[in-house]
């Protein structure tokens, strides 16, 4: 049982102005989810398609996909039971989160690796093909609101991109039809980063705040399955 504590902790150190009662209900349900034996998954989690990535590897082509496909096991190392049973419970989480909210894309990112090799490494999503990692560096951040979270630990709630560049944010474009998105930090005990949620939609003002309410507790439920998958900390480069 995650503490009501925690729930409102987390809630309030991301500006996150949401019902509290809303995410207590998403948290246990999703609690649920995790508890609940699984068949064994009939398709692939460890690999999955990738989009080209333009000129530096700052961009991804949007409809041209790598012929390679990224593969889990390299970052996660071998293949286990247990590495196994955390991707499928991943999978499902985003099964039962997209339910209630209607993204158009939503997925999960574990942060791997150490100093400047660090990054933001895709392990489950729903929606079209997107890249697969996300530099941890000030200068990717400046564009990626995946990197920017990843690096300070803070959410960010964008209701219009269009408005949001056009005030000057900074937006990495993976799909040209995102009109809204919301990247929310997964954090550790110590409130140190260990991952990412990041949810998009077709529609501007999608994420209302009953929405967000499964978003959060989403953030608030995947430490646990995160911190058991295997990681790479020895600082060395991922594939692309």
């Amino acid at each position: 049982m995650i503490p009501a504590s925690h729930l409102t902790d987390y809630l309030r150190e991301q500006a996150l102005n949401l019902d509290l009662t809303d995410v207590q209900i998403a948290v246990m349900t999703l609690q649920a989810v995790i508890a609940v034996d699984k068949p064994i998954p009939q398709r692939d989690v460890y690999r999955y398609k990738v989009p080209k990535l333009g000129e530096g590897g700052s961009c991804s082509l949007f409809g041209e996909l790598d012929e390679t496909p990224y593969d889990l096991r390299v970052v996660l190392g071998v293949e286990t039971p247990e590495t196994t049973a955390g991707l499928v419970n991943l999978n499902a989480l985003l099964d039962s989160v997209n339910a209630k909210i209607g993204a158009d894309w939503l997925g999960i990112y574990r942060k791997i690796g150490v100093g400047k090799n660090a990054v933001l490494v895709k392990l489950a999503y729903k929606g079209v093909e997107s890249r697969a990692e996300f530099p941890l560096t000030e200068e990717f951040a400046e564009f990626s609101n995946n990197s920017r979270v990843g690096l300070t630990g803070w959410a960010v709630v964008v209701d219009d991109v269009e408005k949001w560049r056009a005030d000057g944010g900074g937006y990495y474009e993976c799909d040209p039809k995102v009109k809204s998105e919301i990247c929310l930090p997964v954090l550790r005990s110590d409130d140190n980063v260990l991952g990412i949620i990041d949810a998009e939609s077709f529609t501007a003002g999608h994420f209302t705040p009953e929405r967000q309410a499964w978003l959060a507790a989403l953030a608030i439920v995947l430490p646990q399955i995160l911190v058991n998958l295997p990681p790479l900390e020895n600082g060395e480069s991922l594939p692309n």
